[in-house]
């Protein structure tokens, strides 16, 4: 929609390739942002997982020694 609002603005070609570029450096930002955030998140759940998968091992050996 934005688009279609940049195509019928009674402006020059200049200013409407301007502003869609504006547009298309804003996505492009977006997508960028939304991708780290999920790299981010993906990683605390694989050092999450990798902590636990410690600490049942170390639970599991001081069970042992314990029996």
């Amino acid at each position: 929609m934005t688009g279609v609002g940049i195509a019928y603005l009674p402006v020059d070609a200049w200013v409407r390739g301007f502003l869609g570029m504006g547009v298309l450096f804003t996505v492009g930002s977006c997508f960028s942002l939304a991708k780290t955030i999920r790299d981010e998140h993906e990683d605390k759940r694989l050092i999450s997982r990798i902590d636990e998968a410690k600490t049942t091992r170390i639970l599991r050996d001081f069970e042992k020694e314990v029996t």
